[in-house]
């Protein structure tokens, strides 16, 4: 079984109705809920992040920011918001320095993640290096966009992060089938985002309310 990352985001950002839709979402028992550092201003992430946690749901914001000083103003962001988990990021010291002290616990991306919509670049073994390398940096595990892969296969870079560490195991982006839930548990991965499949409709392509593309994506986790 797999844990199911309910992101608020459509195309990479923050969704603008995010406050309302995880509002009219709360009930269906999503455990583990998410929204990216662009797209709508921060005393509405600070509200939306508020919420989350008092639902009793993890939170999550996910840094695509694709600067290295704006990853860092993130990050610094993340702990003024008070988020549960940071995803993101390549430069994981510096990240560790800012959210140090605080309860957040972060995965960074391995490999080399660029523009926005994210590309990721990298072969196995340096995803491989790299989740080595996060991990003795204490870093809690790693957040790897498989199926945004442009020189790999998407479940070789799992299993190749899978085997490289013991940390928590989040695969972003691009997660739009039961299949593809499937075979990520197959390789070894702890959990997955969905964002756009929920609010497009292309998880479940013949529903429309967005209540039952969640419900689907539950069901299809185990």
């Amino acid at each position: 079984m797999v844990d199911f990352i309910f992101m608020l985001t459509r195309q990479d950002q923050t969704i603008e109705d995010c406050i309302e839709t995880f509002e009219c979402t709360k009930h269906l028992g999503v455990r583990h809920i998410g929204f990216k550092d662009v797209g709508v201003d921060f005393e509405t992430l600070r509200e939306l992040n508020r919420r989350i946690q008092a639902s009793g749901a993890t939170s999550y914001m996910e840094v695509v920011s694709t600067t290295p000083r704006a990853c860092l103003d993130s990050a610094g962001a993340a702990r003024e918001i008070g988020v549960n988990r940071l995803l993101g990021g390549t430069d994981a010291e510096a990240i560790l320095n800012i959210i140090a002290g605080s309860d957040i616990e972060y995965f960074p991306f391995p490999g080399k993640p660029e523009g926005h919509p994210t590309r990721l670049g990298g072969a196995p073994q340096e995803i491989a290096d790299d989740c080595r390398r996060f991990q003795s940096l204490g870093c809690h595990g790693v957040d790897l966009l498989a199926y945004r892969a442009i020189e790999s296969r998407p479940c070789d870079l799992v299993r190749a992060a899978r085997e490289a560490t013991d940390g928590y195991l989040i695969i972003a982006g691009s997660v739009d089938s039961p299949q593809r839930i499937q075979e990520l548990g197959e390789a070894g991965a702890d959990a997955f985002t969905v964002g756009s499949a929920v609010f497009d409709g292309s998880f479940s392509q013949h529903k429309g309310a967005t209540a039952s593309q969640l419900k689907d994506i539950l069901a299809a986790c185990g």
